[in-house]
């Protein structure tokens, strides 16, 4: 089989992607970089690793994705977002390239986006990806996928929006939840089912990925408390009018339309995916 490489395979998205069943009707074999198999950062070793393994595909999710991280290290951030992924893509110049970004590349003053509408980052993070985007589509063969909230059960318990939440419940806690700020949720399972479907049909380009149906997050923590309620969740409803930290996009809401001819499932909505899957770790 041909060999994908997937990067940052000790992250959400990644380690579905080692592991979702389309990865075999794709045609691939998964081959996941971790920093326990290299360090992204260290260039002459990931060319070695290149040279040695000729990956026919490479998935890159790795990037330093906590926008917190990346407010208090700009330098640091960019490396790993732009720089890692630069360096990647020459290395991937002749070979299908899929670099994950995010709905967070927008300044959410319209929500619905499709893929021309301009970028106006607001974030550091959302800065180094729109950088990114830029390097990864100056090649024809290669493609950017932009998606929204993934949910699932990452290696690491902290990478999930609802491993978030869960963790802040079961420790007796509540938490504020804006009803005025609007993103496209998706479980990670159905992103990696999809980049493995697009994969097997490979169009290059810009693409949105990302949940049916637009919710607040009150609205995505009401679904999630529901899930659990042996946790007690308690949920303050709060606004953004309200909120006194750094820049936040009220609605980056994306539109699907484009990737959605090119895949035969249909991307589900969050309350469909979880009223379907009951018994599922979520």
């Amino acid at each position: 089989m041909k060999i994908a490489w997937i990067t940052g395979a000790g992250g959400l998205i990644g380690n579905y992607l080692l592991t979702a069943d389309g990865r075999s009707h794709a045609g691939f074999a998964a081959v996941g970089l971790t920093r326990g198999k290299v360090d992204l950062l260290d260039f002459a070793a990931v060319s070695s690793l290149f040279q040695s393994e000729m990956p026919d595909l490479i998935i890159h999710c790795a990037a330093l994705s906590k926008s917190p991280e990346c407010q208090a290290s700009p330098q640091l951030a960019r490396q790993i977002n732009v720089d890692v992924t630069r360096h990647l893509a020459t290395l991937a110049a002749n070979i299908p390239f899929i670099f994950l970004s995010s709905d967070l590349v927008f300044d959410g003053r319209k929500g619905d986006y499709i893929e021309p509408d301009q970028p106006n980052p607001l974030s550091v993070y959302a800065e180094t990806k729109v950088l990114a985007e830029q390097v990864v589509l100056a090649n024809p063969l290669h493609t950017v996928i932009r998606t929204s909230l993934n949910g699932g059960t990452s290696p690491r318990g902290d990478r999930g929006f609802n491993e978030e939440l869960r963790r802040v419940w079961a420790d007796g806690k509540s938490t504020t939840l804006f009803t005025d700020e609007f993103r496209c949720p998706i479980p990670a399972a159905v992103t990696a089912r999809a980049i493995w479907e697009f994969a097997g049909r490979y169009q290059p380009g810009l693409y949105h990925l990302a949940g049916a149906e637009k919710l607040s997050r009150w609205q995505i923590g009401q679904l999630l408390a529901k899930r659990w309620p042996q946790l007690n969740p308690q949920i303050r409803s709060g606004s953004l009018r309200d909120y006194q930290g750094a820049p936040r996009s009220p609605d980056t809401s994306l539109n699907c339309d484009k990737i959605q001819r090119i895949l035969p499932s249909k991307l589900p909505g969050l309350t469909q995916w979880l009223a379907g899957h009951p018994d599922e770790s979520f």
